[in-house]
């Protein structure tokens, strides 16, 4: 989806942080945007710097588990600005769980229903409409860099953020001549209030935030790295929106940031390359399970150049 003037983008979690910044983005390129969070007040906060600006916008507040609410906000949606042409799921949660065998059900439901539930939720609902309408469009989930690197102690953010990967490069080879696109976005580290919004929803969700967390373990982490300002090396949640507008545009399968862990990557599918056994393939095997063996989706994903600030 090239030309984004005129269309209308539906983005959950937009009352904040990258959500925001990808609100942002897409209204200086024309857009009508929804704000759908989950929080009134931080929806009546935002909504006057668009307005300021002229970018025609609209909150609703929406529960992304509530699949009836999802339904309705989609109503809403389309009576204020017609068919909806952009999908961003980005409502999503974040918190360093410790150690899984330790962590109660309650919490492993409350993060599987809103960051891998809620994605299902937003493609079932708003997708079949964008199909209808036949004007074109695009869906865009937000994983994590920890979908494609875990890190420890985050078995529920990791596995929930690898799930969306899975998701969406799914959801890409389902797409395939329907004129809607899917990207699914992997940011690294930006300043964002993820920690903040994680427990006004599990205390709205469970009845209370988290406990705080041990953070022992990172500070003597710390100890043998270079010294840094807490937060220096956040980046900017509007290069994040401007990051994915671009890949929109350029019709990415993944939209990433962060170049310092391409590395890590390389590292994680060298592994998996050395894990394969050592024989020879069966080429009969080859063709008839061919979309297996190589998915041509991949195909598409071109190099991304160096983003310019």
């Amino acid at each position: 989806m090239k030309d984004l003037k005129n269309k209308t983008a539906f983005i959950t979690g937009a009352a904040s942080g990258l959500g925001l910044g990808i609100a942002k983005a897409c209204a200086k390129e024309g857009m009508n945007i929804i704000i759908a969070d989950f929080r009134q007040e931080a929806i009546d906060e935002v909504l006057p710097l668009f307005k300021e600006n002229g970018w025609p916008v609209h909150g609703i507040r929406l529960d992304v588990t509530d699949r009836e609410a999802y339904v309705r906000a989609a109503d809403e949606a389309e009576a204020v600005f017609g068919n909806i042409h952009l999908l961003v799921n980005n409502a999503g949660i974040g918190h360093t769980e410790g150690k899984i065998w330790e962590t109660g059900y309650e919490d492993i439901d409350f993060f599987i229903n809103i960051n891998y539930t809620s994605i299902l939720n937003g493609i079932k609902t708003i997708l079949p409409r964008i199909l209808k309408h036949g004007e074109g469009g695009h869906v865009v989930s937000t994983s994590s860099k920890n979908g494609l690197i875990p890190l420890s102690g985050m078995v529920l953010y990791n596995s929930t953020k690898r799930a969306v990967m899975a998701i969406m490069e799914t959801l890409a080879i389902d797409l395939e001549g329907t004129g809607v696109g899917a990207s699914v976005f992997c940011p690294g580290p930006f300043q964002t209030n993820l920690g903040k919004t994680t427990d006004e929803l599990r205390k709205k969700h469970l009845g209370s935030p988290y406990p705080p967390a041990d953070m022992s373990r990172m500070r003597k982490m710390r100890e043998n790295m270079p010294k840094f300002e807490p937060g220096s090396l956040e980046r900017s949640p509007d290069e994040a929106g401007e990051r994915v507008v671009r890949g929109i545009k350029r019709g990415d399968l993944f939209i990433l940031t962060h170049a310092e862990w391409k590395k890590g990557w390389e590292a994680h599918a060298a592994a998996v390359t050395r894990a394969f056994p050592d024989e020879v393939p069966n080429e009969v095997f080859m063709q008839v399970f061919s979309r297996n063996v190589a998915n041509p989706i991949y195909d598409t994903q071109t190099q991304v150049p160096a983003f310019k600030k």
